[in-house]
């Protein structure tokens, strides 16, 4: 991988979803845009806040995708990830700088 660059493994969609009132949502219902969870496998040498192994939220509709091995990845820039998700830590700190 070159520069900023990230390739990510997306998470598979299911096809139909269910609100929290649990009415089920088929997947022919076009709704508001949403953000995708992936699974970051490669980075670029600039990279500075993402690892590979990491969770990350970003938007697919702005995404170059290429496949590699029978698998289908997406090629992002770093600026274009929303979010990282990490474990929640369990040693009391609220996080919060004052």
């Amino acid at each position: 991988m070159l520069h900023d660059r990230l390739l990510v493994l997306p998470e598979v969609d299911a096809s139909e979803r269910q609100s929290s009132a649990g009415l089920v949502i088929p997947a022919t219902a076009v709704g508001p845009k949403r953000l995708a969870w992936a699974q970051v496998v490669a980075t670029g040498e600039n990279v500075r806040h993402v690892s590979r192994g990491d969770r990350v939220l970003f938007d697919p509709e702005e995404r170059a995708e290429v496949e590699l091995g029978g698998k289908s990845y997406v090629l992002l820039r770093e600026k274009d990830v929303s979010a990282v998700s990490q474990p929640e830590e369990s040693d009391g700190k609220t996080g919060l700088y004052l």
